[in-house]
């Protein structure tokens, strides 16, 4: 197939690689000039991915109509802050094309102040004509090692079930397996919280605390995820699979994570301003805490650790101050929350 990928950083990259591993004649959409020529005369991406070689197959343009045109599926790799209006701009050239897509974006996050998920913000901006279909794709995927094809294994939701199979057959190689996951919600939510616990994590790491902590914060991480997952609609189970507990594991624990390095930086004494700006790419879960807690708020979904963690970002608590709030809470049971949620879902659905 004709696929565009919207975005030049290192998961669009290592994206297109894979795309172009499975026969599809990819062309890339970046804004920086010196990063496409870069691409289309020695073909390779050394901003993102060192050492990296890519297809001559692969093409780069910094036209977003030219990408556009040629696309038959559109893969979205930009941030969520820049989703709502990189959309916009392409479901005009659509019109003006008058031509329909396949859209699957593989962004982490949610939006500030409307707390969309990124399939939301989407399904608002492209006109229904101009879209046959909606997805995400989603899971255990640093893109370091995507790029070197270590095995790597994801999911694929999407709003009608047909796009989602679409997505797993254009993307599906011997090391990149898709399952698909008719949870689009869960999908979506636990790609995004995940990286509220990577931060909290990578901060404990660069306090020097050890294993028993960080196994608590991910465990317990996870369960507030599913809390306000669920709340939302989830499937509770969704968040035992790739997109839950394998993204969790994979974004908490690596030195890969953008999330896990920027809680060790702010840990080591940088602000929050530092931290971002070293790290050179957008950081989702610094956005994503923002807006998780006040989702909470308006929910009145218990999440202890997102609380903390705004605090620690936005209010300037300090560790002690932090610790505290987590360690001397109200004696409670580890699955009541989520118990009386699920319980209450299965209520709603009868």
């Amino acid at each position: 197939m004709n696929i565009s990928v919207i975005g030049t950083g290192s998961f669009g990259t290592s994206l297109s690689m894979v795309l172009n591993d499975n026969n599809n004649r990819v062309m890339m959409y970046g804004r920086n000039q010196d990063t496409v020529l870069e691409i289309n005369e020695s073909h390779t991406n050394s901003r993102y991915l060192k050492d990296i070689e890519l297809s001559a197959g692969i093409t780069a343009t910094a036209s977003l109509e030219e990408a556009a045109a040629h696309a038959e599926v559109l893969v979205l790799a930009v941030p969520v802050n820049a989703m709502r209006s990189v959309a916009s701009e392409l479901n005009k050239l659509l019109k003006k094309l008058d031509k329909q897509v396949l859209v699957v974006h593989v962004a982490k996050g949610l939006e500030l102040n409307t707390y969309n998920r990124v399939s939301e913000v989407l399904e608002e901006v492209f006109d229904e004509d101009r879209v046959s279909d909606i997805c995400v794709l989603s899971g255990p995927s640093h893109a370091e090692e995507v790029a070197i094809r270590q095995p790597t294994t994801v999911s694929t939701a999407s709003i009608r079930e047909e796009g989602a199979e679409v997505i797993q057959d254009v993307f599906m190689t011997d090391y990149f397996r898709v399952y698909v996951n008719n949870d689009m919600v869960g999908v979506e939510i636990g790609g995004a919280l995940k990286n509220i616990v990577a931060l909290a994590v990578g901060a404990l790491a660069g306090y020097g605390f050890g294993d028993n902590p960080k196994a608590a914060v991910i465990t317990r991480g996870l369960h507030e995820i599913a809390r306000l997952g669920t709340k939302l609609g989830a499937n509770p189970l969704t968040f035992l699979g790739l997109t839950g507990m394998g993204d969790l594991i994979v974004t908490a624990t690596s030195q890969h994570s953008r999330n896990y390095r920027c809680g060790q930086m702010l840990a080591g004494g940088l602000s929050l301003e530092e931290a971002t700006e070293k790290m050179g790419m957008v950081v989702e879960g610094v956005n994503t805490t923002r807006a998780t807690y006040e989702l909470a708020e308006i929910h009145d979904v218990d999440m202890p650790i997102t609380k903390v963690l705004y605090g620690y970002l936005f209010n300037g608590i300090s560790e002690d101050e932090a610790f505290s709030a987590l360690m001397k809470r109200e004696k409670t049971s580890e699955s009541e929350g989520l118990k009386q949620l699920l319980e209450s879902q299965i209520k709603n659905s009868k």
